[in-house]
């Protein structure tokens, strides 16, 4: 299928990150290229490092990168690596960093890859195809306790425990293959309540599993923490989140590197000598106008966070 994606805060973005020409600048989820294409463009002598873990969306990348690729390095990793890929590519520091952490839209549509409860699928969610877990081996041999804790964490859904009991029930006859499979048994778990409500039942689980399929929560800590050391001064970090447990972890860290010491304030002075790294440039997050919103509804959710390598 074809490979487009609406970019979310493309604007907002692009001026967040500040870029030079003559600058090193890294897209850590490549996705359909929006971002990317945007600051190629608006470099000269500068590079663009394209990362994305799914090598359909590096394919299409490409293909919309065309008129840029002497300015631009594609690698199909995981952004959680970000030390050993600028290590790789004998990068030392860049000038600039973006990280937009939804599920890029084709992948969502894609009914075969699995994350979508309205198309029938192997259950599969794995972004990078070449993963080990799947969605079926999360859904089939998780212990029950652990699949109430994924639902209840990753997926802040109140029916966690009536939803992993239905799904134990079920799998206990014979496993549980497709995805409608999966939305039949949520559906059958919640009160007649909860089925009436706007929202689709099936899309908290659906994202808990997805998050611990991808392990997207821990990728994202790994990502915070190799970050920042890796910005040259004056470089910036842009973060786009899509859930609060995202967007808890990116502020937490941030903010944790603008304020340096970890002292116990009640220490007359330092000890710890841990002096402020970054300063952060979004006391609140930036989130989509009513204009965006109606273009893409997808953007509801998004919020960008920015802080600048001292």
């Amino acid at each position: 299928m074809e490979f487009s994606h609406k970019s979310v805060l493309l604007e907002e973005c692009i001026q967040a990150l500040n870029i030079r020409p003559e600058g090193i600048y890294l897209d850590g989820t490549l996705g359909g290229a929006g971002h990317s294409v945007e600051i190629a463009r608006r470099l000269t002598t500068g590079r663009l490092i394209g990362v994305d873990r799914d090598t359909v969306a590096l394919d299409a990348a490409k293909d919309r990168l065309a008129p840029y690729l002497d300015r631009v390095t594609l690698v199909h990793g995981n952004f959680r690596d970000l030390d050993r890929i600028l290590r790789d590519l004998e990068i030392p520091a860049v000038d600039g960093m973006l990280f937009d952490l939804g599920v890029s839209s084709p992948q969502l549509d894609d009914g075969a890859r699995g994350f979508s409860y309205m198309a029938d699928a192997p259950l599969d969610m794995r972004m990078n195809r070449e993963d080990r877990l799947t969605a079926y081996e999360v859904v089939n041999q998780w212990s029950r306790e652990e699949l109430r804790r994924v639902f209840y964490e990753y997926g802040e859904e109140r029916y966690a425990p009536q939803i992993a009991a239905a799904i134990d029930r079920r799998r206990q006859e014979k496993p549980i293959g497709t995805t409608l499979e999966l939305v039949d048994v949520i559906r059958g778990a919640m009160p007649p309540q909860a089925l009436r409500e706007k929202q689709h039942p099936a899309k908290r689980t659906f994202q808990a599993i997805r998050i611990a399929v991808n392990d997207e929560l821990g990728a994202v800590r790994d990502m915070m923490e190799a970050a920042i050391p890796n910005l040259a001064p004056g470089g910036r970090l842009a973060v786009i989140t899509f859930h609060s447990l995202e967007d808890r972890i990116v502020k937490a860290a941030m903010n944790a590197a603008a304020k340096g010491c970890t002292c116990p304030p009640e220490f007359p002075v330092c000890v710890c000598g841990k002096k402020p790294q970054v300063k952060v440039l979004t006391r609140k997050p930036v989130v989509s106008g009513q204009e965006e919103l109606e273009e893409n509804p997808r953007a509801r959710s998004a919020k960008l966070r920015v802080c600048e390598k001292l």
